[in-house]
């Protein structure tokens, strides 16, 4: 029995894919790049990525909020693991396998986020700083962490990429892991004082893309 012709709406979502996937690729490479080299890399023409994206900040924009209700949707998966350790580094190795942060690292200040993305990005804080502090709980994690130290721990590890897309994936695991370690109770006390949260938004706070 023949399979059902996909539907236009399901074409479309589909097509919407292609383009985002290219973005990411275009963007993490290279975050002045045209559009017109998104639409290359998708294989669609330029006037059918213009239908979706307005310009290149609508599209910059639509890519980071893709990333950041992932970022969202896994806290809240964590937040029903009962072992609070588990929970805290589980989530941790599922948002360093999707890369969410590199969108963060490289894409931060090329476009203004919507009330929707300010209101996404709060919702986040109280569910990351619980299972911050069910891992505190456990007695598992250092005592001298924050909760601010995740931020760069995710930024720490999306930094590492080789050419070799299976081989980065295995090297940030391998870093996390040893990051995680040193997040462990009873590794050696921490030098310096630990990050503000206000030393870490700034970048979201302006910019515009080109």
């Amino acid at each position: 029995m023949s399979k059902p012709l996909p539907t236009r709406q399901a074409k479309a979502t589909r097509k919407d894919q292609v383009i985002l996937d290219a973005a990411r690729e275009v963007f993490l490479a290279d975050p002045k790049a045209p559009i017109t080299a998104v639409a290359q890399r998708a294989g669609v023409g330029i006037s059918a990525l213009y239908r979706r994206y307005a310009s290149k900040e609508d599209l910059l924009r639509t890519l980071c909020h893709e990333g950041l209700r992932r970022f969202l949707a896994e806290a809240e998966a964590a937040a029903s693991e009962p072992d609070g350790w588990e929970a805290f580094t589980g989530f941790l190795r599922r948002i360093v396998d999707a890369d969410v942060h590199s969108l963060t690292v490289h894409l931060a200040g090329t476009f203004t986020p919507t009330p929707q993305m300010h209101d996404d990005m709060a919702r986040t804080e109280p569910l990351v700083r619980k299972l911050f502090a069910r891992a505190k709980s456990s007695g598992r994690l250092r005592h001298d962490a924050v909760v601010d130290d995740i931020t760069l721990v995710l930024e720490g590890c999306a930094a590492v990429r080789v050419p070799d897309s299976v081989r980065t994936k295995q090297l940030r695991r391998r870093y996390l892991a040893i990051l995680l370690s040193g997040l462990s109770a009873g590794a050696v006390e921490l030098p310096g004082p630990a990050p503000k949260s206000h030393e870490l938004n700034w970048r979201w706070t302006s910019g515009q893309a080109e």
